[in-house]
C-alpha cells in the first residue's frame, strides 16, 4: 500500500532537518569531498556516502544464488512485476540484471516492441544472461556492458530503470544516479527494490539493506520527484521515483 501524505511531508521534514531536501549535494562538488573512507566494517567497503557505509559487490561467481527457488517466496517478484505498471513497448535498464531473473519477467510485459537494457559491470554476468535468454528463447532483452560510474544507456531513452537489490552497492552511487537520470525521459520512472533496514525480521546483512529514509536521501540530489513507496513485498521497500522537467 502506498504511504500517505502525511507520511511524505514527514520525511521531507527530516530530509529539511538533515539539510539534504533543498542542498543536499552540488553537482560541481568535488568527488574526492562527497565521499568519505573509514576502516571497513564487515562486509562494507569502508566508502561512506550520506553517512551510509556502501557494500561489498556479490560477483558473477555467486550467480547461482539469484536463482534460488526460495526467492519466489521471500521476495514475489511477479507482484513485483505488477507494481511496476508496465506497458508494451516500454524501454526498460535493470541495472545489475544478473542472470535475467526480473528482466525475464519484465520481457513478457512490454512485448515485442519493447526492450530490456539488462546492465551489467561484469563481461562474465551478461555471458550468463544471454546463455539464459537464449535457452528461453527471449529476444527483446539487451546486454549493455557499463561501468562503475556509468550504465552507458541512450540519453532521454528509459521510460523506466529498476535496480533491484543492488543499488547498495554502487560504488560511485551519486556518479550512477546522476547518468540514469541522464538516460530517463522526462515522466520516466526509476525504481529502488531494496531489503528493509528497519525491520529486523529480515534475515539479510545489514550493508545489504536500506532504509526509506536513507534511499529518499541519497536521490535528492536528483532530478527525480517521490511517486509511491510500496512495503507489500515480504522482505523489500518498493520506492518509485519520477524525473522532473527543467532539471
Amino acid at each position: 500500500m502506498c504511504k500517505n501524505l502525511y507520511v511524505m511531508v514527514s520525511i521531507i521534514g527530516m530530509l529539511l532537518l538533515l539539510g539534504y531536501a533543498t542542498t543536499a549535494d552540488n553537482p560541481q562538488r568535488p568527488t574526492s569531498t562527497r565521499y568519505e573512507q573509514r576502516p571497513p566494517h564487515r562486509d562494507g567497503i569502508g566508502k561512506i556516502y550520506m553517512g551510509r557505509e556502501i557494500s561489498q559487490v556479490m560477483g558473477h561467481l555467486a550467480a547461482g544464488w539469484l536463482e534460488r527457488p526460495e526467492r519466489e517466496r521471500e521476495e514475489m517478484p511477479n507482484k513485483l512485476i505488477e507494481l511496476l505498471n508496465l506497458n508494451e513497448g516500454d524501454i526498460v535498464a535493470d541495472i545489475g540484471v544478473g542472470t535475467g531473473y526480473i528482466a525475464r519477467r519484465i520481457s513478457s510485459k512490454i512485448g515485442n516492441t519493447g526492450v530490456v537494457y539488462g546492465v551489467e559491470i561484469q563481461q562474465e554476468m551478461l555471458d550468463i544472461l544471454a546463455e539464459k535468454m537464449a535457452e528461453v528463447g527471449i529476444t527483446n532483452i539487451k546486454g549493455v556492458l557499463g561501468t562503475i560510474t556509468d550504465p552507458k544507456l541512450p540519453p532521454n531513452s528509459v521510460d523506466l530503470a529498476i535496480m533491484v537489490d543492488v543499488y547498495h552497492e554502487f560504488s560511485h552511487p551519486y556518479e550512477m544516479m546522476q547518468n540514469i537520470c541522464s538516460a530517463l525521459k522526462v515522466g520516466g520512472r526509476v525504481v529502488f527494490v531494496e531489503y528493509r533496514l528497519e525491520d529486523d525480521n529480515v534475515p539479510i546483512k545489514r550493508l545489504h539493506k536500506m532504509s526509506e529514509l536513507q534511499v529518499m536521501k541519497e536521490a535528492t540530489p536528483h532530478p527525480l520527484s517521490w511517486v509511491a513507496t510500496h512495503d507489500d513485498l515480504p522482505w523489500q521497500h518498493v520506492i518509485i521515483f519520477e524525473k522532473v522537467a527543467g532539471e
